[in-house]
């Protein structure tokens, strides 16, 4: 009796497999923190230039009217399109004018959501262009960087 021939497999081993997941999983468990850490700091850096560009509107309305209030001497509000930082669809970051008189003012971005995790915490941005941060960041620099 002639032994039957067994037809030719192809395909992967269980082995190989497992071997090719372990290895997918340790690449992405190497990258998932690099990626939300360039999250973290492109989203800040979203918000430290919508905060120069709420400093631009600040000074060119102080150009016009000869002070950071408004006409009725009130807090100015900021446009709209000032008021916050977005990432897929969902707030990162909320800008306000934190105070303001006539010949000063402090502009204020407060994280929200995801980014309530974030050293730096608030971007601060004054009349002077002085810049700061409310968080336990190592320097202000990294995080206007």
């Amino acid at each position: 009796m002639k032994p039957m021939n067994r037809p030719a497999c192809s395909g992967f081993t269980l082995i190989e497999l497992m071997t090719a997941l372990l290895i997918i999983g340790l690449l992405a468990a190497l990258a998932w923190p690099s990626y939300r850490d360039h999250l973290t700091r492109s989203q800040r850096a979203q918000a430290a230039v919508t905060l120069l560009q709420a400093q631009q509107f600040m000074e060119r309305h102080h150009s016009v009217q000869g002070s950071y209030l408004s006409a009725s001497g009130a807090r100015l509000e900021l446009p709209a399109a000032l008021q916050a930082v977005r990432a897929n669809g969902e707030v990162v970051y909320r800008l306000q004018i934190e105070a303001a008189d006539a010949v000063s003012y402090r502009l204020l971005a407060n994280p929200q959501g995801p980014m309530l995790a974030d050293p730096c915490g608030a971007l601060i941005l004054d009349h002077t262009g002085a810049k700061g941060r409310t968080g336990s960041a190592a320097s202000v620099a990294q995080c206007w960087r």
